[in-house]
Formats: C-alpha cells, structure tokens, sequence
C-alpha cells in the first residue's frame, strides 16, 4: 500500500479503530478510473480474479469483511470498499446477476471481456487458459469516497 493509500486509511479510521481490519489496496482491470467510477455512482458492486492467481502471486484470498482502497489510474486512493460476500465460482458458471454487478452491462459483454482478461493474464503467467478456470467472486459495499 503506498503512502497516500495508508494517510487515506488511517483517516477514514480517525472515528474508530483499523487494528484487526484486513485492507489492500489496488486499481481495478485494465481500465482503473473508468471502473472506479462505475463504483462511485452505484453501478459496480461486483469484482472477480482468478483464483490461481492469488496462489502466482503469493496473495491472500480475500474475504467477506475485508476492506480495499480503490485507486485510480495514478494510484491515488479515491474509493474504499467492504467486501459483503466471496464465492469460487467457474467462469463459465458465474451468473447473469453477477456480470451485471460487475458494471459491464450484459453477461454476454462480461464474458467477452473477462475472456480476454484471463487470457492475457494466463498468457503472461504461462499457465494454460480455460473457461471453467475458477473465479474468486466479491461482492462489495462502497464505504466512503475520497474528495479532491
């Protein structure tokens, strides 16, 4: 977490206590300040990742009630989020109600794009692609937005 996404952190905690609250911080996929707007106004409340890529990467697996600073394309914090619920899913068994959530506006839209995600991300990992690959599925809560 850098800096600014630390300062954020402690001062959205200023009224309580941060000790014992699990946060990361992050963009969300290839187009960050698109997303993270999608977040602000409501329309996303959904995200998804491959769950190999949490082992790749040497990440914990997230869980309902963790935190996530969301940043913009110049990783300066302007969102956080709660998560509500996480759940392993196949990508070729993640719902219509789902994609909706994740703001891409059809599930046939959803999946194309996360097709292509998926596959560059396995690409650049070298790891074979499949779509019954598993997806760690949260659904989140927007718990405060960052004014400049």
């Amino acid at each position: 977490m850098n800096e600014l996404s630390s300062q954020y952190w402690q001062n959205y905690w200023d009224t309580g206590d941060p000790v014992g609250k699990v946060v990361d911080a992050g963009q969300f996929g290839d187009q960050p300040d698109y997303l993270l707007e999608l977040v602000i106004n409501g329309t996303k409340t959904a995200t998804c990742y491959g769950a190999i890529f949490y082992t790749i990467e040497n990440k914990r697996m997230p869980q309902p009630g963790d935190y996530s600073i969301i940043l913009n394309s110049k990783d300066e914090p302007r969102a956080i989020i709660q998560l509500t619920k996480v759940d392993m899913v196949p990508m070729n068994e993640v719902t219509e109600e789902f994609a909706v959530a994740e703001g891409d506006g059809t599930y046939e839209n959803w999946y194309e794009i996360h097709r292509r995600f998926f596959y560059e991300k396995c690409r650049e990992a070298d790891i074979e692609f499949g779509e019954t690959m598993t997806l760690v599925c949260q659904t989140f809560q927007l718990v405060d937005v960052k004014q400049y």
